[in-house]
């Protein structure tokens, strides 16, 4: 142990040489027990902090939200998968994932002009609740119809649509109506 923090061997040879001894090698029983401590660290450290066990909560339940969405896309064609090949079907795995990307893109652009909006006009109150809201919210999102996609001028201005918070009533009627897995 001590060549590795003295940077003496490296990680891989280190573990090739534990590899090429017996299985009741000494040192192996020993950085063994001491995984078991530092595991067991872990866990007590996870019971015993509520911060630690909510964060940890938060970040899986935004997972989940991202695997919700994708599953959504996955599905606006009725859930028929049309495919042939192994490459057509990577193809639309990863024109599902710059989808759900592109949302949370904007998502996360709007959430930070608002929040940064919401800061200057010092309310720190819808500061907080914003800081709280998920990027990966897809309600707003339109998946199933037609889309055009033929070269326009028109691009969106997500200044005017951060201003549209701006005003109370607006806001209000925003959480009033935002669902509660957009605040994971």
């Amino acid at each position: 142990m001590a060549s590795l923090a003295q940077k003496d061997v490296t990680q891989a040879n280190m573990v090739r040489m534990l590899g090429l001894y017996g299985r009741q090698n000494q040192t192996k029983k020993a950085l063994w027990e001491l995984d078991n401590l530092y595991r067991t660290l872990c866990i007590l450290t996870f019971i015993d902090d509520v911060g630690l066990r909510q964060s940890v909560q938060k970040a899986l339940n935004r997972g989940e939200a991202y695997h919700r969405f994708r599953r959504a896309i996955s599905y606006v064609n009725a859930g028929k998968f049309r495919v042939k090949t192994e490459t057509e079907q990577h193809i639309w795995n990863e024109c599902s994932r710059l989808i759900a990307n592109a949302v949370i893109y904007y998502n996360t652009l709007l959430l930070s002009r608002v929040y940064a909006q919401k800061q200057a006009a010092g309310d720190h109150a819808a500061a907080d609740i914003i800081k709280d809201i998920s990027p990966t919210a897809w309600q707003h999102v339109h998946l199933i119809g037609a889309f055009d996609f033929e070269q326009t001028e028109s691009q969106i201005d997500i200044d005017a649509l951060a201003a549209r918070y701006d005003d109370p009533d607006f806001w209000n009627r925003a959480l009033i109506e935002a669902p509660d897995d957009s605040l994971a």
